[in-house]
């Protein structure tokens, strides 16, 4: 029954894979354990390109709980 925003902070290298996932702002109740698991075990992303060449990016974006 908790509700709010948790922000983690991680890098999508260059092959798209997710890595050095944290937590940066939680919540508790356990919703900031749930949101790095969602991001370790989420597929792979499209990878940063800086002057034509794929890149490694760090990320923070907020994961919302709502009931």
């Amino acid at each position: 029954k908790i509700e709010g925003r948790v922000f983690v902070q991680f890098i999508v290298d260059k092959e798209g894979k997710i890595t050095d996932v944290q937590t940066v702002k939680g919540i508790g109740g356990g919703c900031d354990e749930e949101a790095e698991r969602l991001l370790r075990e989420s597929k792979n992303w499209i990878p940063a390109k800086q002057r034509g060449k794929t890149v490694k990016v760090r990320m923070n974006i907020p994961i919302v709980f709502k009931r």
